[in-house]
């Protein structure tokens, strides 16, 4: 039963640490990445200081430093919490070995005890001799030679024991070094996160002496999301009404065949006049849906349960990027605005791409710059701030096919690609479809 015990506890413990290594390791992916975009932001921050005068760019990459350092410091913590109960179990494991441990020893001295007593072969002989039939003397020779056998594996069992006992406390060693690793990682974060809110703090206070240059590119910002959400809507209620257009079409000329049959097959039956004329007559026709109009065709409807199927997994608009503004209502500098999408900052000069094969069904100019419309059934992405453009109206494209090329604002200096997903005219958070990073 103590054999058992101890195998039952060290499977438990090779499951949890397994279930350990692999939150660790996504964990420290993740720390890794966070390490990455920071040091890019801080470069680009360091390239905005050569301008002595504050800028909105400034302010924008330490609000995504900010960001940043504290989803930073609060995986630091995740991975201290992973550890601090790691340590905790593999301190059990110690004990519950170390106790497995003592009691082999004291079973094993005393087997030991027993033998030096019985060690000379004239006391073994004698205890075989003594037995009162054949049958006790041999069970009794048994029992000396399951009795030698026994001390043999007791004593492996306590050197695999021993040798456990090593390894997890090495484990143990090792596990606090590297919380003691992270403990220094996260003083450090929170050491710069202080200083990169006081560097906000100086900006904010600077850049308020241009509360009206602010306030006025906010409104022109406002504009063109309005500006946006007009010609999405517009381009689906023509998709909609062109594709119900066609639908119906086809409905009709269905119906009429229908209809024709019908009073073939009255007159060959020699029905009167008005049962033909009655059966002549096409059924009407229902009107269908936003998303019926949509995937009418079975290659709609395929791309339309191939986009759903891809939920989560799509690939980002651009390669590589943050989300400096998500998806829902927000106030900047006392203007309160409503993100139908999300702003993805990314490099200058950076490639616009498709997330999902579809047909390109607009091209719009918002404001000197372009948006792309791409058709995936019932969905729609869009891709707004494009400096140029690389696909045309009606062109099919394939997922991760260059449409274009991100702007990059004048004023602000930064490279920011807007992204909206839409479903048969509801507008859906498209993060929530794309691929985590």
């Amino acid at each position: 039963m103590k054999f058992l015990k101890l195998v039952l506890i060290l499977v438990c413990a090779l499951f949890a640490f397994e279930s350990y290594a692999q939150s660790s390791a996504d964990l420290k992916r993740k720390r890794e990445r966070l390490n990455n975009e920071l040091e890019d932001l801080n470069r680009e921050y360091q390239e905005t200081l050569k301008n002595k005068k504050a800028t909105i760019k400034q302010l924008n990459i330490l609000k995504a430093q900010i960001s940043l350092r504290e989803e930073k410091i609060n995986t630091v913590n995740s991975e201290i919490r992973l550890l601090n109960g790691q340590i905790n179990e593999n301190t059990n494991t110690v004990h519950t070995l170390q106790g497995q441990l003592e009691q082999l020893k004291k079973e094993y001295a005393a087997m030991v005890v027993f033998a030096y007593h019985n060690k000379s072969a004239y006391n073994k002989l004698m205890f075989v001799f003594a037995s009162t039939d054949f049958n006790q003397a041999y069970k009794r020779l048994k029992y000396l030679q399951q009795f030698g056998t026994y001390r043999e594996r007791q004593a492996a069992s306590i050197q695999g024991t021993q040798k456990d006992l090593n390894v997890k406390i090495n484990q143990l060693d090792r596990t606090k070094n590297e919380k003691s690793n992270l403990l220094q990682e996260q003083k450090k974060e929170k050491e710069t996160l202080g200083k990169e809110q006081n560097n906000q703090a100086a900006v904010v206070q600077d850049l308020s002496k241009q509360e009206g240059t602010l306030k006025k590119q906010q409104r022109t910002l406002m504009a063109q999301r309005r500006q946006i959400d007009r010609q999405i809507q517009a381009t689906i209620a023509r998709e909609v009404a062109a594709a119900r257009r066609k639908a119906e079409a086809e409905a009709r000329a269905e119906a009429a065949r229908q209809a024709a049959l019908a009073a073939n097959k009255a007159r060959a039956e020699n029905k009167s006049a008005a049962e033909i004329a009655e059966a002549a007559k096409p059924k009407p026709i229902t009107r269908s849906t936003v998303t019926e109009a949509l995937t009418a065709t079975p290659e709609a409807a395929k791309l339309n349960n191939d986009f759903m199927g891809n939920k989560g997994l799509l690939p980002w608009p651009v390669a590589t990027g943050q989300i400096t503004q998500d998806f829902g209502p927000y106030v900047s500098d006392g203007i309160r605005n409503d993100n139908h999408g999300i702003d993805i900052r990314t490099s200058s000069g950076a490639t616009a791409r498709a997330v999902f094969e579809g047909t390109v069904i607009s091209i719009n100019d918002i404001s000197g710059t372009y948006m792309v419309l791409i058709r995936h059934g019932s969905f729609i992405t869009a891709y707004a701030n494009l400096k140029s453009v690389s696909v045309s109206d009606g062109q099919k494209v394939n997922t991760r096919q260059a449409i274009g090329s991100v702007a990059t604002d004048p004023f602000t200096g930064e490279t920011v690609i807007h992204f909206e997903l839409n479903k048969a005219g509801a507008i859906i958070n498209p993060k929530t479809w794309l691929a985590s990073q």
